[in-house]
C-alpha cells in the first residue's frame, strides 16, 4: 500500500525538491508551509510519516510536534539547521523519531524515511508484556499499574517495552538510542539517562519483582527477580 508523507517546510525550493524525490520513490506526498497549515493537512490526510522543518513562521516545528503528540504517535523526522547536541536531545524528548541536519543529501533523506517507516511497520501487533501488576501495551501505547492507566510519554513507553522485552539483558546507551530512537546517534547520550530517570520516578514502588537497573560502565537492564513471572498477552 502506498505510504503518504507530509512535508512541512517553509522554504519552497526545499519543499519542492523533497516532494519530487520522494514521489519518485513511490510515496504519495502532501505538503504545508508552516506548522499551523501542517496540523490542518495532517488531520485531513492522516499521513504515515511527517518531515517537519524546525524553523518556520506562524507555528514552528517545535510547537507543531508538541501539539501533534497530544493526539497522534505518527513518526516525525525533523529537518533542522541547528547542530547543537542540546537541540537534538530536546527534539528527541519532544517526541521526534529522527532528525536530519541541513544541508542534506537526498539519499540520506530517503534512507531515513525508509528506516523509520520500516521500524514503525514492525511495531504493529506486538503483544502486551505483563510483569506482576504492570502491563505494557505498546500497540495502544498504554501502561497500566493495578488496572489504572498511567500518563507516560510515547518514547518512555517504547524504551520500557524494549528493555522489558529482554529481561535481564544489558543494553548500552548506544544500543538503546539505535534500537528505540531508530538511528545512530553521535554525541551526548544523556537522553537515555533522562528517560530512564523519568520512568523510575513514575514507576517507583510499583513492584518489588522487577526494576530498571543501572549496570555501571555499561548501560541498563530490566531486571526480574528470580522466580518472578513475565507474561505475554
Amino acid at each position: 500500500m502506498e505510504k503518504t508523507i507530509l512535508i512541512v517546510e517553509d522554504d519552497a525550493n526545499i519543499r519542492e525538491l523533497l516532494h519530487l524525490y520522494l514521489e519518485q520513490e513511490g510515496y504519495h506526498i502532501e505538503s504545508a508551509q508552516d506548522g499551523a497549515d501542517g496540523l490542518r493537512a495532517f488531520k485531513r490526510v492522516h499521513p504515515d510519516l511527517v518531515l517537519l522543518d524546525l524553523m518556520m513562521p506562524v507555528m514552528d516545528g517545535t510547537q507543531m510536534i508538541r501539539e501533534l503528540r497530544t493526539f497522534s504517535q505518527t513518526p516525525v523526522i525533523i529537518l533542522t539547521a541547528k547542530g547543537e547536541v542540546f537541540d537534538k536531545v530536546t527534539l528527541l524528548e519532544l517526541g521526534a523519531d529522527d532528525y536530519i541536519t541541513k544541508p542534506f543529501e537526498m539519499r540520506e533523506v530517503i534512507a531515513r524515511v525508509r528506516a523509520v517507516l520500516r521500524r514503525f511497520g514492525q511495531d504493529v501487533g506486538e503483544p502486551k508484556l505483563i510483569f506482576d501488576n504492570l502491563v505494557i501495551d505498546k500497540q495502544s501505547y498504554n501502561i497500566t499499574v493495578k488496572g489504572q492507566k498511567m500518563e507516560i510519554p510515547p518514547k518512555e513507553i517504547e524504551l520500557l517495552y524494549f528493555l522489558a522485552s529482554s529481561p535481564n539483558r544489558v543494553f548500552t546507551r548506544a544500543q538503546l538510542l539505535d534500537d528505540v530512537w531508530g538511528f545512530d546517534y553521535f554525541g551526548d547520550t544523556r537522553t537515555v539517562d533522562v528517560h530512564v530517570k523519568r520512568l523510575r520516578e513514575k514507576l517507583q514502588g510499583v513492584s518489588d519483582q522487577w526494576e530498571i537497573k543501572t549496570v555501571w560502565g555499561v548501560g541498563y537492564k530490566f531486571e526480574l527477580q528470580e522466580g518472578a513471572l513475565a507474561e505475554k498477552e
